[in-house]
């Protein structure tokens, strides 16, 4: 890999798209621009339809590249966890070297030796996690490249999603004019990013509180052990202070995010603005106590049903802790009532990066530092050419994706084919 590489990454949310480009300089991360706009298409967190999420994914791109003056090509995907399940797998191969020094090539097989396995009909391989690798009697190893051995194993988990709703992803940034380099699992990749070793080897929970889901994946021993969705979002919020103030989705957002408090005792009773009635052009007047006794109320319902889905898994207490994120997070009074509810250790998080230092961009920067890294493991390039617009955005349309982009005639190193690739192909050859 080049000392210089531009990443892109698109998540795709229920309530906005969101585009980030950064670029990794010799190891530093530096954010150069960021796309963010309202979503169209997507229902608690499923497309709904495809031209209103293919129009918002271009223009989320488009907003991205006026901040740089580059074509966006190449992005790196996160799929949603309402569909994935998490498979224990194994996998066993002899190593192949005449020297028996494990390599690269070895990896890649052990981990396509693992994926072999029976898996419903309706469901698709998105990627796979090793837990640890075996050489020979040696166990628990975390990377066994240039170990000298005869028999490598590899445990870890299999991620599966349902192949209607990961062909309506992919069909839409296909159509939108972009190459899937990578995609990944959007709890696993905001995990990776905002939580330390520590905490994911004691136990914790991971609480992404996005638009029209709620996302709870537990990570335990260093690993991501479950995922699950609460169709339960931030827009639930805006639609009950729509109905209560008899007021418009829009007027009910723009109050929420203005003047929206998610703890009542902590609200203030002298804060007076005046809401616009629907169907009139009457205002009527309205304080923060009113709108955090809404506001508390079904949060307090989200923070239940989270408390519910860790005791269905299992988990009574989690050691670690609880770290919430996502865009509601940023509303003031969220933690106080978080940690009344849950009698546990909480805290927010967010990316520690200039320009996105908002707990709405943990996914999308989450999915750039998994492809870095994957790039930087198997000595492959997931990144973008610097190609820069040559003409204005407004006017630049932009064309179908080209044959050449998905399957293209220079030479592979064997390594480069992973799983975004062979989902590809199995939908669109």
């Amino acid at each position: 890999m080049s000392n210089s590489e531009i990443y892109v990454s698109l998540d795709i949310g229920t309530s906005s798209i969101k585009v980030i480009i950064g670029e990794i300089v010799n190891d530093v991360f530096n954010i150069l621009g960021v796309g963010n706009v309202k979503s169209a298409g997507l229902r608690k967190g499923a497309i709904v339809d495809i031209d209103e999420t293919v129009h918002s994914i271009r223009k989320a791109v488009e907003q991205a590249e006026r901040m740089i003056g580059m074509e966006i090509r190449k992005v790196v995907v996160g799929i949603s966890g309402n569909h994935v399940l998490l498979h224990p797998c194994h996998g066993v191969v002899a190593v192949s070297s005449e020297n028996k020094e494990i390599t690269q090539n070895d990896i890649i097989r052990v981990r396509e030796a693992a994926e072999v396995m029976t898996i419903p009909a309706d469901r698709e391989v998105i990627d796979i996690i090793p837990l640890h690798y075996k050489v020979d009697e040696l166990d628990e190893i975390n990377d066994p490249r240039g170990m000298i051995g005869v028999r490598l194993e590899m445990k870890g988990i299999l991620i599966t999603g349902l192949k209607t709703l990961l062909h309506n992803t992919l069909r839409c940034v296909e159509k939108a004019g972009l190459e899937i380099v990578e995609i990944a699992l959007q709890p696993l990749v905001a995990g990776s990013l905002v939580l330390s070793k520590d905490e994911k080897e004691l136990g914790v929970a991971l609480v992404d509180i996005g638009g029209g889901s709620t996302t709870v994946a537990i990570f335990e021993g260093g690993h991501l052990v479950s995922s699950n969705v609460i169709p339960i979002g931030g827009e639930t919020i805006t639609k009950d202070l729509s109905i209560v103030l008899r007021t418009t989705m829009d007027d009910a957002e723009s109050l929420k995010v203005k003047h929206g408090h998610a703890y009542y005792d902590d609200a203030s009773e002298e804060e007076i603005f005046h809401i616009p009635m629907i169907g009139s052009d009457q205002q009527q007047p309205c304080n923060q106590l009113m709108l955090a006794e809404i506001i508390e109320a079904r949060l307090t319902e989200i923070f239940d049903l989270v408390v519910e889905q860790l005791r269905r898994n299992g988990y009574q207490d989690i050691p670690g802790g609880l770290v919430l994120t996502g865009g509601v997070v940023k509303m003031p009074g969220v933690l106080d009532l978080a940690q009344y509810v849950f009698q546990n250790r909480v805290r927010t998080a967010e990316p520690n990066h200039i320009g996105v230092r908002e707990p709405q961009y943990t996914t999308a920067v989450g999915l750039i530092k998994h492809a870095c890294q994957k790039a930087k493991q198997q000595g492959i390039s997931l990144g973008n050419a610097t190609t820069t617009i040559t003409e204005k955005p407004e006017q630049r349309v932009i064309p179908e994706p080209e044959p050449v982009l998905v399957k293209e005639k220079s030479p592979k190193k064997p390594n480069e084919k992973g799983k975004f690739k062979k989902i590809i192909d199995y939908f669109f050859e």
